[in-house]
């Protein structure tokens, strides 16, 4: 008699808890890896943006409609298990540059990862640009109290 384990017999017995052994093939597109790499990089901060200037200008209309595009910026090659990311961004001022980039890397090593199931081979970080935020321009309140102290 041959002796069964109890709990691999439950495991045979409930098929929701028995590892999925049927056929198939799973095909991932690039664009769908370029979506979590962009997501990701976006979540890091100091990233103002993604893309080079006509791909924010695009952007910019599209989210005046209403859409928005995630991989905006990012192109994934997708192999069989391995996969390679460039990712062009803007950086807001103030933030290290090499370490921004780090830690882009790094976000998109780990989400890519995790959601997408695959290796990640490579992330390329190019930083075409910084924005600088234009500069506060002071409300109508200081002005007047500004003028009576000068009468």
């Amino acid at each position: 008699m041959e002796y069964q384990n109890p709990q691999t017999a439950a495991v045979r017995a409930d098929p929701a808890l028995a590892p999925v052994t049927a056929g198939g093939r799973t095909v991932i597109s690039e664009t769908a890896v370029a979506k979590v790499a962009g997501i990701a990089a976006r979540a890091v901060p100091g990233v103002y943006s993604l893309g080079t200037g006509s791909s924010r200008a695009l952007g910019a209309i599209r989210d005046a409609v209403g859409s928005s595009e995630h991989a905006a910026g990012v192109h994934a090659e997708v192999g069989e298990t391995q996969v390679a990311v460039d990712i062009t961004l803007v950086a807001v001022y103030g933030a290290p540059l090499h370490a921004l980039a780090n830690q882009v890397r790094a976000s998109v090593y780990s989400a890519v990862e995790k959601l997408v199931g695959l290796q990640v081979i490579e992330v390329n970080v190019e930083i075409n640009d910084v924005y600088i935020a234009p500069p506060v321009k002071p409300t109508g309140a200081p002005a007047v109290a500004e003028r009576e102290a000068v009468l």
